[in-house]
């Protein structure tokens, strides 16, 4: 643990530092609205010293969400930038001087640097290095830090009350939005599957990433509908936001989407369904009908017009052939951070004039960062489930379990083990879903560790 230090030295720091800023500022811009500008200076560092937990999730929201995107009015105002820049200088600050903070070790981290290590060290030996540095400093630092700041951050049942009001909220926003272009023939591919933002380039222009950013809320909003405890009125919400996660989901027909929240149903389904074989029956039943509404036999890749094997399910097999191509070259490091792509050419067995995406997570891994990364992945994936499930048998004990601790820790298993079975159609190993789901893991454990020392007895 890190402890705080005495509150008069950080608020001296905090003193010279401004009047160092207001000095510097008056010096390089004096003009009248500097006053203004420097005015709302000590405001805004307070809001954000403050608001840390706030800045963090806002920020995580609308960097996996895609908030701005989703609403493209909100695109020029740079949201983002300026919730990355408040949240990172705030961490900052709670770590370094005011070290209000507590940080801590989980065992979890060990796999979890040790990927990340291995990530860092393939991007100094990636084949194309322009294109692993953009990917490092433009998104997966960010994850990086965010993963911690998450499992560091959040240390009580109500903030867990708020995170995932923010996701259920979120997934409401995106599936309203995917349900209205789909009903209106907006941005459709293969004229069918829906998509948000790809005529202007949006990362959610991608039916299978779109499909990826719905099924993440799927498990929040699925825990905290049959968590008895919560209220009514957030229960309901939930309820609603499932079925309409469902009904986007189905939209973009995306089979790994599709894989992916029948495994986040089925986890809940386990525990909620005494008879495993009505629930083996439901379940194939349930995934049946699935597939048919999704429309997937009529989707113009991948679709029962195809003859054999379908072009859809050619190229993966083409893509993961070129990914373990890949491995075998750079077993070490691989050919480094979403270097995938741009060496499709040099390995793939059937060119058709395009590079492709791998379209797994773990062909993904394997090919970026080698046979050691995918197995210390793997590693890491499940020190994440052990740890998961000894949270939720930790709150099985307890007589009255903190509701949103419970629904959290439901919630961030079912999703944890959607992830892994989308993951053979769904690219996830450098994305931020598995990493948000690692830190709120760590997080639930350790608030859950904290309820179940005083319930253990005195053995002196």
């Amino acid at each position: 643990m890190v402890r705080a230090q005495p509150q008069g030295k950080p608020h001296l720091i905090t003193g010279v530092l401004l009047s160092l800023t207001v000095g510097l500022l008056w010096l390089v811009i004096p003009h009248p609205l500097t006053g203004l500008v420097i005015s709302l200076v000590p405001i805004a560092i307070l809001f954000a010293l403050s608001q840390t937990f706030w800045l963090v999730s806002l920020f995580i929201v609308f960097s996996f969400f895609r908030i701005h995107e989703v609403i493209p009015m909100l695109y020029p105002l740079k949201i983002p930038l300026l919730l990355s820049a408040g949240a990172l200088a705030s961490l900052l600050w709670h770590t370094t001087i005011s070290q209000s903070l507590k940080l801590y070790w989980h065992p979890s981290f060990r796999w979890l640097f040790l990927f990340w290590g291995l990530v860092i060290i393939g991007v100094v030996f990636a084949a194309n290095k322009g294109v692993a540095i953009n990917m490092f400093k433009g998104t997966y630092w960010k994850i990086m830090i965010m993963t911690l700041a998450v499992a560091w951050l959040i240390t009580s049942d109500k903030q867990l009350s708020r995170f995932s009001l923010l996701m259920v909220l979120a997934g409401l926003l995106v599936g309203c939005v995917a349900i209205y272009n789909s009903v209106n023939g907006i941005g459709l591919v293969e004229g069918s599957r829906v998509t948000i933002g790809r005529d202007f380039g949006s990362m959610l222009g991608d039916p299978n990433d779109l499909a990826l950013v719905l099924m993440f809320p799927l498990g929040f909003s699925i825990s905290l509908a049959t968590t008895a405890s919560i209220h009514s009125g957030l229960r309901l919400l939930s309820a609603a936001t499932s079925a309409l996660l469902f009904v986007a989901i189905i939209a973009t027909q995306s089979r790994g989407g599709l894989l992916g929240a029948l495994a986040v149903c089925a986890v809940f389904a386990w525990r909620m369904i005494p008879s495993k074989t009505v629930l083996i029956i439901v379940g194939i039943v349930a995934a049946l009908a699935l597939f048919a509404a999704a429309g997937i036999s009529d989707r113009a890749s991948g679709g029962a017009a195809e003859q054999g094997i379908d072009a859809s399910a050619m190229g993966r097999l083409y893509a993961w052939e070129a990914a373990f191509k890949m491995a075998l070259d750079n077993p070490i490091f691989g050919v480094g951070l979403n270097n995938f792509y741009f060496n499709y050419f040099f390995y793939s067995s059937h060119w058709d004039g395009l590079n492709h995406a791998v379209h797994s997570t773990w062909f993904g891994v394997l090919a970026e960062t080698g046979f050691v990364g995918l197995i210390v992945f793997i590693g890491f994936c499940v020190s994440l489930i052990r740890t998961s499930r000894r949270t939720i048998a930790v709150l099985a004990k307890l007589t009255t379990p903190p509701p949103y601790l419970l629904a959290t820790a439901l919630a961030t298993y079912s999703g944890l083990i959607g992830t892994i079975v989308s993951g053979t159609f769904l690219t996830q190993g450098f994305n931020w879903p598995i990493y948000i789901l690692a830190g709120l893991t760590i997080s639930a454990s350790h608030i859950a560790s904290q309820i179940e020392k005083p319930h253990k007895p005195n053995c002196n």
